[in-house]
Protein backbone atom coordinates (compact mmCIF):
# COMPACT_ATOMS: atom_id res chain seq x y z
CA UNK A 1 0.00 0.00 0.00
CA UNK A 2 2.92 2.44 0.79
CA UNK A 3 3.73 3.03 -3.30
CA UNK A 4 -0.16 4.11 -3.42
CA UNK A 5 0.63 7.85 -1.28
CA UNK A 6 3.10 9.20 -3.95
CA UNK A 7 0.76 7.84 -6.77
CA UNK A 8 -2.04 10.02 -4.53
CA UNK A 9 0.19 13.19 -4.34
CA UNK A 10 1.20 12.95 -7.46
CA UNK A 11 -2.51 13.04 -9.03
CA UNK A 12 -3.13 15.75 -6.30
CA UNK A 13 -0.15 18.15 -7.61
CA UNK A 14 -1.43 17.33 -11.35
CA UNK A 15 -4.92 18.75 -9.69
CA UNK A 16 -3.89 21.39 -8.50
CA UNK A 17 -1.61 22.54 -11.97
CA UNK A 18 -5.24 22.00 -13.93
CA UNK A 19 -6.14 24.31 -11.67
CA UNK A 20 -4.25 26.91 -12.02
CA UNK A 21 -3.63 26.52 -15.75
CA UNK A 22 -7.28 26.61 -16.13
CA UNK A 23 -7.15 29.63 -14.32
CA UNK A 24 -4.75 31.19 -15.98
CA UNK A 25 -6.30 30.20 -19.25
CA UNK A 26 -9.63 32.22 -18.27
CA UNK A 27 -7.45 35.43 -17.14
CA UNK A 28 -5.52 35.04 -20.32
CA UNK A 29 -8.63 35.27 -22.08
CA UNK A 30 -10.39 37.75 -20.25
CA UNK A 31 -7.19 40.42 -21.03
CA UNK A 32 -7.45 39.12 -24.86
CA UNK A 33 -11.34 40.15 -24.76
CA UNK A 34 -9.92 43.74 -22.68
CA UNK A 35 -7.89 44.51 -25.19
CA UNK A 36 -10.08 43.76 -28.03
CA UNK A 37 -12.60 45.34 -26.68
CA UNK A 38 -10.88 48.75 -24.61
CA UNK A 39 -10.60 50.86 -27.44
CA UNK A 40 -14.35 50.79 -27.90
CA UNK A 41 -14.53 52.32 -24.69
CA UNK A 42 -12.62 55.35 -25.17
CA UNK A 43 -15.24 57.34 -26.98
CA UNK A 44 -17.07 57.24 -24.44
CA UNK A 45 -15.31 56.89 -21.35
CA UNK A 46 -17.15 53.53 -19.81
CA UNK A 47 -20.43 55.63 -20.21
CA UNK A 48 -22.60 52.87 -21.77
CA UNK A 49 -24.76 55.49 -23.92
CA UNK A 50 -21.96 57.23 -25.08
CA UNK A 51 -19.70 53.89 -26.19
CA UNK A 52 -22.60 52.97 -28.83
CA UNK A 53 -21.77 56.57 -30.49
CA UNK A 54 -19.44 56.53 -33.05
CA UNK A 55 -16.96 59.47 -34.58
CA UNK A 56 -18.29 60.71 -37.75
CA UNK A 57 -16.44 62.78 -40.00
CA UNK A 58 -18.47 66.53 -39.69
CA UNK A 59 -16.43 68.79 -42.19
CA UNK A 60 -13.35 68.10 -44.45
CA UNK A 61 -11.11 69.80 -46.67
CA UNK A 62 -8.61 67.91 -49.01
CA UNK A 63 -5.24 68.99 -48.26
CA UNK A 64 -3.13 69.77 -51.11
CA UNK A 65 0.84 71.08 -51.84
CA UNK A 66 0.46 75.27 -51.47
CA UNK A 67 0.82 77.22 -54.46
CA UNK A 68 3.29 80.01 -54.52
CA UNK A 69 0.63 82.60 -54.60
CA UNK A 70 -1.59 81.07 -52.10
CA UNK A 71 0.99 80.84 -49.38
CA UNK A 72 0.27 83.07 -46.31
CA UNK A 73 0.83 86.67 -47.07
CA UNK A 74 4.16 88.92 -45.65
CA UNK A 75 5.13 89.13 -43.41
CA UNK A 76 4.06 85.32 -42.35
CA UNK A 77 6.00 83.78 -44.93
CA UNK A 78 10.20 83.86 -44.70
CA UNK A 79 12.88 82.93 -46.56
CA UNK A 80 13.30 79.26 -45.21
CA UNK A 81 10.11 79.03 -42.92
CA UNK A 82 6.18 80.33 -42.28
CA UNK A 83 4.31 81.14 -40.05
CA UNK A 84 6.44 81.69 -37.26
CA UNK A 85 5.37 83.20 -33.93
CA UNK A 86 1.82 83.12 -35.88
CA UNK A 87 -1.52 82.27 -34.37
CA UNK A 88 -3.67 81.40 -37.43
CA UNK A 89 -7.66 81.55 -36.73
CA UNK A 90 -9.93 79.80 -39.18
CA UNK A 91 -13.47 79.35 -39.23
CA UNK A 92 -15.42 76.34 -40.48
CA UNK A 93 -19.24 74.87 -40.72
CA UNK A 94 -19.65 71.75 -40.01
CA UNK A 95 -22.46 69.73 -41.06
CA UNK A 96 -23.52 66.84 -38.45
CA UNK A 97 -23.64 68.33 -34.88
CA UNK A 98 -22.94 66.76 -31.83
CA UNK A 99 -21.73 67.29 -27.93
CA UNK A 100 -18.11 66.00 -28.36
CA UNK A 101 -15.29 66.99 -31.08
CA UNK A 102 -11.68 65.91 -32.13
CA UNK A 103 -9.92 67.87 -34.47
CA UNK A 104 -7.43 66.38 -37.66
CA UNK A 105 -4.28 68.63 -38.50
CA UNK A 106 -2.42 66.98 -41.71
CA UNK A 107 0.77 67.71 -42.81
CA UNK A 108 0.51 65.59 -46.08
CA UNK A 109 2.74 67.47 -47.71
CA UNK A 110 5.01 69.65 -45.51
CA UNK A 111 8.56 69.36 -45.99
CA UNK A 112 9.60 69.35 -42.12
CA UNK A 113 7.64 67.98 -39.51
CA UNK A 114 4.74 70.46 -38.13
CA UNK A 115 5.23 71.29 -34.31
CA UNK A 116 1.81 72.97 -33.00
CA UNK A 117 2.48 75.03 -30.26
CA UNK A 118 -1.57 75.01 -28.82
CA UNK A 119 -4.67 75.06 -30.33
CA UNK A 120 -8.09 76.21 -29.15
CA UNK A 121 -11.99 76.07 -30.49
CA UNK A 122 -14.75 77.94 -30.07
CA UNK A 123 -17.96 79.78 -31.29
CA UNK A 124 -17.54 82.19 -33.75
CA UNK A 125 -18.74 86.39 -33.07
CA UNK A 126 -22.38 86.44 -34.40
CA UNK A 127 -22.36 82.56 -35.36
CA UNK A 128 -20.72 83.71 -38.92
CA UNK A 129 -18.24 81.90 -41.22
CA UNK A 130 -15.15 84.00 -41.51
CA UNK A 131 -14.92 86.31 -38.72
CA UNK A 132 -11.94 87.25 -36.41
CA UNK A 133 -13.78 87.63 -33.08
CA UNK A 134 -15.31 84.54 -30.90
CA UNK A 135 -18.31 84.76 -28.58
CA UNK A 136 -17.04 85.35 -24.81
CA UNK A 137 -16.40 82.42 -22.54
CA UNK A 138 -16.60 80.03 -25.04
CA UNK A 139 -12.92 79.22 -25.97
CA UNK A 140 -11.62 75.60 -25.05
CA UNK A 141 -7.97 74.13 -25.00
CA UNK A 142 -7.41 71.39 -27.32
CA UNK A 143 -5.30 68.41 -25.94
CA UNK A 144 -3.35 65.69 -28.06
CA UNK A 145 -2.04 62.78 -25.68
CA UNK A 146 -3.40 65.03 -22.94
CA UNK A 147 -0.47 67.58 -23.86
CA UNK A 148 -1.44 71.09 -25.42
CA UNK A 149 1.26 71.04 -28.23
CA UNK A 150 1.83 67.97 -30.53
CA UNK A 151 4.21 67.58 -33.49
CA UNK A 152 2.67 66.07 -37.08
CA UNK A 153 5.73 64.11 -38.60
CA UNK A 154 6.75 64.82 -42.21
CA UNK A 155 3.80 63.52 -44.80
CA UNK A 156 1.57 62.40 -41.63
CA UNK A 157 -1.69 63.97 -39.92
CA UNK A 158 -2.69 63.66 -35.73
CA UNK A 159 -5.91 63.45 -34.38
CA UNK A 160 -6.63 65.66 -31.38
CA UNK A 161 -8.02 64.27 -28.21
CA UNK A 162 -11.99 64.15 -27.85
CA UNK A 163 -13.14 67.57 -26.72
CA UNK A 164 -16.58 67.92 -24.53
CA UNK A 165 -18.05 70.96 -27.24
CA UNK A 166 -21.41 71.23 -28.65
CA UNK A 167 -21.85 72.05 -32.12
CA UNK A 168 -25.21 72.87 -33.97
CA UNK A 169 -25.65 70.62 -36.82
CA UNK A 170 -24.63 73.67 -39.69
CA UNK A 171 -23.04 75.69 -37.35
CA UNK A 172 -19.84 77.57 -37.64
CA UNK A 173 -16.36 76.62 -35.55
CA UNK A 174 -13.62 78.65 -34.70
CA UNK A 175 -10.47 77.03 -34.53
CA UNK A 176 -7.18 79.05 -33.73
CA UNK A 177 -3.50 77.58 -33.70
CA UNK A 178 -0.65 79.11 -32.21
CA UNK A 179 2.78 77.96 -34.05
CA UNK A 180 5.80 79.47 -31.87
CA UNK A 181 8.61 77.84 -34.32
CA UNK A 182 6.26 77.58 -37.61
CA UNK A 183 7.29 75.47 -40.13
CA UNK A 184 11.05 75.08 -41.14
CA UNK A 185 9.81 74.81 -45.08
CA UNK A 186 8.25 76.73 -47.97
CA UNK A 187 6.44 73.23 -48.46
CA UNK A 188 3.09 74.10 -46.58
CA UNK A 189 -0.20 72.06 -46.95
CA UNK A 190 -3.31 74.09 -47.43
CA UNK A 191 -6.83 73.96 -48.81
CA UNK A 192 -6.60 77.65 -51.15
CA UNK A 193 -10.21 77.42 -52.40
CA UNK A 194 -11.77 77.87 -48.70
CA UNK A 195 -14.29 80.29 -49.92
CA UNK A 196 -13.77 81.91 -46.15
CA UNK A 197 -11.97 84.43 -44.96
CA UNK A 198 -8.92 83.45 -41.90
CA UNK A 199 -6.72 85.41 -40.20
CA UNK A 200 -3.02 85.53 -39.20
CA UNK A 201 -0.97 87.54 -36.20
CA UNK A 202 2.18 87.18 -34.23
CA UNK A 203 2.50 86.14 -30.85
CA UNK A 204 0.04 83.91 -28.95
CA UNK A 205 -3.41 84.19 -29.33
CA UNK A 206 -5.39 81.46 -29.32
CA UNK A 207 -7.15 82.57 -26.25
CA UNK A 208 -7.64 86.01 -27.37
CA UNK A 209 -11.40 87.01 -28.00
CA UNK A 210 -10.81 88.76 -30.70
CA UNK A 211 -7.68 89.40 -33.43
CA UNK A 212 -7.54 93.84 -34.02
CA UNK A 213 -4.90 93.93 -36.64
CA UNK A 214 -4.86 90.84 -37.92
CA UNK A 215 -4.39 89.86 -41.78
CA UNK A 216 -7.17 88.46 -43.52
CA UNK A 217 -6.60 85.35 -46.11
CA UNK A 218 -8.82 83.65 -47.77
CA UNK A 219 -7.43 80.42 -47.61
CA UNK A 220 -7.29 76.94 -45.06
CA UNK A 221 -4.03 76.09 -43.86
CA UNK A 222 -2.98 72.59 -41.99
CA UNK A 223 -6.74 71.87 -40.31
CA UNK A 224 -8.16 69.13 -42.41
CA UNK A 225 -11.37 67.62 -40.63
CA UNK A 226 -13.59 68.11 -37.80
CA UNK A 227 -15.67 64.62 -36.70
CA UNK A 228 -18.56 64.50 -33.65
CA UNK A 229 -19.23 61.78 -31.70
CA UNK A 230 -23.01 60.75 -32.74
CA UNK A 231 -25.45 58.33 -32.87
CA UNK A 232 -25.11 54.88 -35.04
CA UNK A 233 -28.04 56.56 -37.00
CA UNK A 234 -25.55 58.69 -38.16
CA UNK A 235 -23.09 58.56 -41.35
CA UNK A 236 -21.89 60.42 -43.86
CA UNK A 237 -22.01 61.46 -47.93
CA UNK A 238 -18.22 62.34 -48.94
CA UNK A 239 -17.74 63.93 -52.95
CA UNK A 240 -14.70 63.47 -54.76
CA UNK A 241 -14.73 66.72 -57.11
CA UNK A 242 -13.15 69.81 -58.47
CA UNK A 243 -13.58 73.49 -58.16
CA UNK A 244 -17.28 73.17 -59.67
CA UNK A 245 -17.82 71.25 -56.09
CA UNK A 246 -15.11 73.23 -54.35
CA UNK A 247 -17.49 76.20 -55.13
CA UNK A 248 -15.64 78.26 -57.58
CA UNK A 249 -17.87 81.18 -57.89
CA UNK A 250 -19.93 80.79 -54.57
CA UNK A 251 -19.91 83.60 -52.20
CA UNK A 252 -17.09 83.91 -49.85
CA UNK A 253 -18.46 83.35 -46.32
CA UNK A 254 -21.26 82.54 -47.67
CA UNK A 255 -21.05 78.78 -47.77
CA UNK A 256 -23.27 78.14 -51.07
CA UNK A 257 -21.42 75.66 -52.51
CA UNK A 258 -23.72 72.80 -54.14
CA UNK A 259 -22.91 70.43 -51.28
CA UNK A 260 -23.59 72.92 -48.29
CA UNK A 261 -27.03 73.78 -50.34
CA UNK A 262 -27.42 69.84 -50.45
CA UNK A 263 -26.93 69.91 -46.54
CA UNK A 264 -29.46 72.51 -45.79
CA UNK A 265 -32.06 70.14 -47.83
CA UNK A 266 -31.47 67.42 -46.29
CA UNK A 267 -31.50 69.05 -43.15
CA UNK A 268 -35.39 70.12 -43.66
CA UNK A 269 -36.64 66.11 -43.51
CA UNK A 270 -35.97 63.97 -40.36
CA UNK A 271 -34.98 61.18 -42.52
CA UNK A 272 -32.29 62.62 -43.62
CA UNK A 273 -30.67 64.99 -40.72
CA UNK A 274 -28.29 62.70 -39.75
CA UNK A 275 -26.48 62.45 -42.38
CA UNK A 276 -23.04 64.39 -42.96
CA UNK A 277 -21.62 65.72 -45.94
CA UNK A 278 -17.89 65.68 -46.46
CA UNK A 279 -16.52 68.08 -49.35
CA UNK A 280 -13.29 66.14 -51.30
CA UNK A 281 -12.99 68.45 -53.77
CA UNK A 282 -10.19 71.21 -54.71
CA UNK A 283 -10.15 73.63 -57.62
CA UNK A 284 -8.48 71.76 -61.32
CA UNK A 285 -8.11 68.53 -59.35
CA UNK A 286 -8.15 65.92 -61.98
CA UNK A 287 -8.95 62.37 -61.85
CA UNK A 288 -6.03 60.68 -64.08
CA UNK A 289 -3.53 63.07 -63.50
CA UNK A 290 -2.37 65.23 -60.62
CA UNK A 291 -2.53 69.38 -60.95
CA UNK A 292 -4.11 71.09 -57.66
CA UNK A 293 -3.65 68.35 -55.55
CA UNK A 294 -3.33 64.77 -56.30
CA UNK A 295 -5.30 62.67 -58.50
CA UNK A 296 -8.26 61.43 -57.48
CA UNK A 297 -7.49 57.89 -57.89
CA UNK A 298 -4.35 58.87 -55.50
CA UNK A 299 -6.17 60.20 -53.14
CA UNK A 300 -9.27 58.27 -53.04
CA UNK A 301 -8.08 55.99 -50.09
CA UNK A 302 -6.74 59.32 -48.10
CA UNK A 303 -9.59 61.57 -49.21
CA UNK A 304 -12.61 59.03 -49.09
CA UNK A 305 -12.04 55.46 -47.91
CA UNK A 306 -10.20 56.55 -44.46
CA UNK A 307 -13.25 59.10 -43.62
CA UNK A 308 -15.16 58.44 -40.28
CA UNK A 309 -18.88 56.80 -40.91
CA UNK A 310 -18.96 57.91 -44.82
CA UNK A 311 -21.53 54.78 -46.46
CA UNK A 312 -22.31 56.58 -49.75
CA UNK A 313 -19.67 59.01 -52.24
CA UNK A 314 -20.78 60.84 -55.20
CA UNK A 315 -18.34 61.13 -57.96
CA UNK A 316 -18.43 64.39 -59.64
CA UNK A 317 -15.40 65.03 -61.52
CA UNK A 318 -13.25 64.39 -65.17
CA UNK A 319 -14.08 67.62 -66.87
CA UNK A 320 -10.44 68.93 -65.87
CA UNK A 321 -9.21 65.69 -67.61
CA UNK A 322 -11.05 66.16 -70.81
CA UNK A 323 -9.95 70.07 -70.62
CA UNK A 324 -6.54 69.80 -70.35
CA UNK A 325 -6.07 66.79 -72.81
CA UNK A 326 -4.77 67.96 -76.40
CA UNK A 327 -8.32 68.68 -78.55
CA UNK A 328 -7.74 66.24 -80.88
CA UNK A 329 -9.83 62.81 -81.43
CA UNK A 330 -6.90 60.99 -80.76
CA UNK A 331 -6.31 62.47 -77.13
CA UNK A 332 -9.83 62.71 -76.22
CA UNK A 333 -10.81 58.98 -77.50
CA UNK A 334 -7.89 58.15 -75.05
CA UNK A 335 -9.27 60.13 -72.44
CA UNK A 336 -12.59 58.64 -72.75
CA UNK A 337 -11.33 55.37 -72.13
CA UNK A 338 -8.96 56.35 -69.39
CA UNK A 339 -11.95 58.34 -67.69
CA UNK A 340 -14.42 55.39 -67.93
CA UNK A 341 -11.64 52.78 -66.49
CA UNK A 342 -11.13 55.11 -63.50
CA UNK A 343 -14.29 55.56 -62.50
CA UNK A 344 -14.76 51.18 -62.92
CA UNK A 345 -11.91 51.84 -60.47
CA UNK A 346 -13.24 54.30 -57.77
CA UNK A 347 -16.82 52.08 -57.57
CA UNK A 348 -14.63 48.99 -57.19
CA UNK A 349 -12.45 49.96 -54.75
CA UNK A 350 -15.30 51.97 -52.85
CA UNK A 351 -18.10 49.01 -52.85
CA UNK A 352 -14.85 46.79 -51.42
CA UNK A 353 -15.43 49.10 -48.20
CA UNK A 354 -19.48 48.67 -48.53
CA UNK A 355 -19.71 52.63 -49.87
CA UNK A 356 -22.61 53.37 -52.20
CA UNK A 357 -21.20 55.11 -55.42
CA UNK A 358 -23.26 57.47 -57.37
CA UNK A 359 -22.00 59.05 -60.68
CA UNK A 360 -22.62 62.20 -61.57
CA UNK A 361 -22.79 63.84 -65.34
CA UNK A 362 -19.95 66.48 -66.72
CA UNK A 363 -21.06 70.11 -66.67
CA UNK A 364 -20.62 71.51 -70.64
CA UNK A 365 -17.90 74.33 -70.96
CA UNK A 366 -19.09 75.30 -74.53
CA UNK A 367 -17.82 78.94 -74.74
CA UNK A 368 -15.29 78.68 -71.87
CA UNK A 369 -12.13 80.19 -73.28
CA UNK A 370 -9.52 77.47 -72.53
CA UNK A 371 -11.62 74.41 -72.52
CA UNK A 372 -13.66 74.84 -75.59
CA UNK A 373 -12.13 73.99 -78.69
CA UNK A 374 -13.60 75.38 -82.52
CA UNK A 375 -13.65 71.47 -83.84
CA UNK A 376 -15.93 69.90 -80.63
CA UNK A 377 -13.79 67.19 -80.23
CA UNK A 378 -13.62 67.95 -76.35
CA UNK A 379 -17.52 68.43 -76.33
CA UNK A 380 -17.43 64.70 -77.93
CA UNK A 381 -15.54 63.25 -75.02
CA UNK A 382 -17.74 64.77 -72.73
CA UNK A 383 -20.71 63.92 -74.20
CA UNK A 384 -19.27 59.87 -74.24
CA UNK A 385 -18.57 60.06 -70.83
CA UNK A 386 -21.65 61.03 -69.91
CA UNK A 387 -23.63 58.28 -71.79
CA UNK A 388 -21.62 55.86 -70.33
CA UNK A 389 -22.11 57.21 -66.54
CA UNK A 390 -26.15 57.25 -67.39
CA UNK A 391 -26.44 53.74 -69.47
CA UNK A 392 -23.32 51.70 -67.93
CA UNK A 393 -24.99 50.12 -64.67
CA UNK A 394 -21.62 50.44 -63.05
CA UNK A 395 -23.03 53.20 -60.41
CA UNK A 396 -25.26 52.40 -57.60
CA UNK A 397 -27.19 55.81 -59.22
CA UNK A 398 -26.91 58.65 -61.51
CA UNK A 399 -26.81 62.19 -60.87
CA UNK A 400 -27.75 63.73 -64.28
CA UNK A 401 -26.57 67.22 -63.21
CA UNK A 402 -25.81 68.11 -66.87
CA UNK A 403 -29.13 67.85 -67.70
CA UNK A 404 -30.43 70.31 -64.75
CA UNK A 405 -28.04 73.30 -66.02
CA UNK A 406 -27.81 72.77 -69.46
CA UNK A 407 -29.30 75.21 -72.07
CA UNK A 408 -32.07 73.72 -73.62
CA UNK A 409 -31.76 75.53 -76.76
CA UNK A 410 -27.96 74.98 -76.39
CA UNK A 411 -27.40 71.72 -74.89
CA UNK A 412 -23.73 72.50 -75.33
CA UNK A 413 -23.79 75.59 -72.98
CA UNK A 414 -24.72 76.46 -69.39
CA UNK A 415 -27.87 78.31 -68.90
CA UNK A 416 -26.66 81.99 -69.21
CA UNK A 417 -28.54 82.57 -65.80
CA UNK A 418 -26.55 79.96 -63.80
CA UNK A 419 -22.96 80.63 -64.39
CA UNK A 420 -20.36 82.87 -63.10
CA UNK A 421 -18.86 84.38 -66.40
CA UNK A 422 -16.76 81.99 -67.45
CA UNK A 423 -19.42 79.31 -69.01
CA UNK A 424 -18.03 76.59 -66.65
CA UNK A 425 -18.22 77.90 -63.28
CA UNK A 426 -21.52 77.90 -61.23
CA UNK A 427 -23.18 80.85 -59.97
CA UNK A 428 -25.05 80.18 -56.34
CA UNK A 429 -28.45 79.74 -58.45
CA UNK A 430 -26.30 77.13 -60.34
CA UNK A 431 -25.49 75.26 -57.11
CA UNK A 432 -28.51 75.48 -55.85
CA UNK A 433 -30.12 73.52 -58.97
CA UNK A 434 -27.22 71.29 -58.17
CA UNK A 435 -28.50 70.33 -55.11
CA UNK A 436 -31.83 70.10 -56.03
CA UNK A 437 -31.40 67.56 -58.23
CA UNK A 438 -29.93 65.34 -55.66
CA UNK A 439 -32.77 63.34 -54.48
CA UNK A 440 -33.31 63.35 -50.58
CA UNK A 441 -34.71 59.64 -50.75
CA UNK A 442 -31.57 58.80 -52.46
CA UNK A 443 -29.12 59.52 -49.36
CA UNK A 444 -31.66 58.13 -46.67
CA UNK A 445 -29.74 55.30 -44.02
CA UNK A 446 -30.90 51.51 -45.47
Amino acid sequence: MQPSKPSSRVSLAHLVAACVLALALVVTSSAVVALVRGPQGTAGAGDTATSARHWVNTWSAMPQLTEAHNMPPAPFTGERAVLVDTTLRQTVRVTTGGDRVRLRFSNAFGGTALPLTAVTVALPKGGQAGVGAVEPGTTRAVTFGGRDATTVPVGAQVVSDPLDFTVRPGSNLTVTTYLAEGQASLALTSHPGSRTTSYLQHGDGTRDEDLPGATPTNHWYLLSDIEVLSRPATTAVAVLGDSLTDGRGSTTNGNNRWPDQLFDRLQQKPATRNIAVVNQAAGGNRILNDGLGPNALARLDRDILAHSAVEQLIVFEGINDIGTAEATPAAQRRVTADLIAAYDQIIVRAHAQGIRVYGATLLPFDGNTLYDDADGHREDARQAVNTWIRTSGRFDAVLDFDRVVRDPQNPSRLRPTLHDGDWLHLNPEGYRALAEAVPSRLLQQR
